[in-house]
């Protein structure tokens, strides 16, 4: 089948559930030619360890040493009203930097950075019961009043605008989208007790635009929320403390592409047209949050001439994924492409990547699945090897990235993996976002603490888990797995709490988290040590 000669039911499905033709026959053109046809897995030769030179040790994080000079050099040239003889000792043309004192560094590059979201994906996956249920059946029986309250209430929305955390009396929290907009307005605060500055530097507010990726499929719906949330008592206060108008959001819309029959060995690829066994019936798909290079190009562009030079890009889904003055330091110091956040992995790290050395002994990503075998990972945790699990959190030089877009995007692999669902067989194609670690050549891998950067939750009985919710129940002592089950959700408990507290500014009043109020922030963020990831 070809563009030219598509059948008008086939026609009338691409208009009908909003596919992007010419993408799907631009990739579907492409596998066909060779392009993506044998797309190499990533080169695994080995997992990679803390001693190499692009690791840092962030949760473990004392000093930060680097040539005077160079440190200098990079003050004058991100903050020139800054008088860099302030930080740091010198010795021996060293400058060795505290960390109170690269948070402030950090706090003092927030108006030069944006924070951006990719907001994309619906809860569908996540509150699916048989899903849930096949996580653990014992721990769904225990949540399954739970479970089947929430997911009324999060089924069809698109994820951001589902709860981020469940309430200790069962009620749901703030939207995932609320929570990450009131992280970054406690932030543009921080900015202002430090400095004595209401918002703005050079014209330009701390942390905002806030940037997001939405789908075909979500789009309408998050703005329509984001309209709401000028109401929300979690940022009402701080908007007006800050002048931040926060719901203002740059967006741009990830497009749809349709599935595609299976990859098999000598055979050309084709439109699936069979989904859910019926005739000339297309699936609409994602093409990956790889794709976000693609997507978001004219925003990242524009973000640096307005004289952005640091973007973050993160998970709607992950709790921890927040701004962090020190790294932001780091990376801005450094002068490096990127800095990427890793964890040690842990038994429910089993969608995503991690990090792996190639045959030249560079660092990458490797998604589980799509680019290294589901079977080789557990291969090398048998072995009792420490992997670092990509913790889908990237801080970006926009100035390379602004750049480099074009080349990035025609260099990112794009892969295909075949899919047996309820739609059927068939092949979906994706690029994963952090392959592009593969491309660069000078970035940084931030080994960081889970419990405090990775509060994720791809099933909804994870949330649930990571709410701290029924850990005392009888259950959780049945098996040596439930044992070790609840440890894992006490961690994740624990830095949830952490993060709610020290980034998000809310407190705990009984069985809620409410908001502190904007007064009571001030003085938190006067004397808040720096939170450890």
């Amino acid at each position: 089948m070809t563009e030219k000669h598509l059948d008008p039911g086939i026609l009338k499905e691409f208009k009908e559930k909003k596919i992007h033709k010419e993408l799907t026959f631009k990739i579907l053109d492409g596998f066909n030619s060779g392009k993506y046809r044998n797309t190499p897995a990533v080169s695994v030769s080995s997992i990679p360890d803390m001693s190499n030179n692009s690791i840092v040790d962030r949760a473990g994080l004392k000093t930060y040493s680097m040539p005077a000079v160079a440190f200098r050099k990079r003050m004058a040239s991100l903050l020139p009203e800054i008088n860099s003889s302030n930080f740091g000792a010198e010795t021996s043309g060293k400058i060795i930097l505290s960390l109170p004192e690269l948070e402030k560094i950090g706090v003092l590059l927030y108006p030069l950075t944006s924070f951006g979201i990719l907001n994309g994906g619906s809860a569908t996956s996540y509150v699916d019961r048989k899903k849930n249920q096949n996580f653990d059946p014992d721990i769904f029986n225990l949540y399954e009043d739970l479970f089947d309250t929430l997911s009324k209430k999060s089924k069809g929305k698109a994820k951001g605008i589902t709860p981020a955390f469940i309430q200790s009396n069962g009620e749901p929290g703030p939207d995932f989208l609320e929570l990450k907009l009131r992280g970054l307005l406690v932030q543009a605060l921080k900015y202002q007790v430090v400095t004595g500055k209401i918002s703005e530097n050079r014209g330009l507010s701390p942390l905002f635009p806030f940037f997001q990726m939405t789908s075909t499929y979500n789009n309408s719906q998050i703005l329509e929320k984001l309209d709401t949330y000028n109401e929300s008592p979690y940022l009402a206060d701080l908007v007006e403390a800050t002048g931040i108008p926060i719901t203002k959001a740059e967006t741009a819309v990830q497009p749809l592409i349709s599935a595609f029959t299976p990859v098999e060995a000598g055979k050309e690829l084709d439109l699936f047209t069979t989904a859910w066994g019926k005739k000339d019936t297309l699936l609409p798909l994602p093409g990956g949050h790889g794709q976000n290079f693609f997507v978001l190009r004219g925003i990242y562009k524009n973000l640096y001439k307005m004289g952005k030079r640091f973007v973050y890009i993160g998970n709607i889904d992950n709790i921890g994924s927040t701004v962090d003055p020190v790294s932001l330091a780091i990376l801005a110091l450094s002068g490096k492409q990127a800095a990427f956040d890793f964890s040690f992995k842990t038994p429910v790290d089993v969608k995503g990547g991690i990090l792996v050395s190639d045959s030249s002994g560079r660092l990458n990503c490797a998604d589980i699945g799509p680019a290294i075998p589901k079977d080789e990972v557990v291969r090398y945790e048998e072995m009792g090897t420490p992997i670092l699990f990509n913790c889908a959190t990237g801080l970006f030089n926009l100035e390379y990235l602004a750049s480099t877009i074009d080349t990035i995007i025609e260099k990112l692999p794009l892969r295909f993996s075949n899919q047996d669902k309820d739609a059927g067989k068939y092949s979906q194609a994706e690029q994963v976002t952090w392959e592009i670690m593969g491309i660069l050549d000078d970035f940084l891998v931030l080994a960081v603490n889970k419990y405090d950067r990775f509060l994720a939750a791809k099933m909804l009985v994870e949330g649930i888990l990571t709410s701290g919710i029924r850990l005392d129940a009888k259950v959780f002592e049945s098996s040596d797995t439930l044992k070790n089950l609840k440890e894992l959700a006490v961690n994740l408990n624990h830095g949830l709490t952490s993060t709610l507290t020290q980034y998000y500014g809310l407190t705990q009043n009984g069985q809620k988290w409410t908001c502190q109020t904007t007064a009571n922030l001030k003085n938190s963020l006067h004397r808040q040590p720096d939170r450890k990831p």
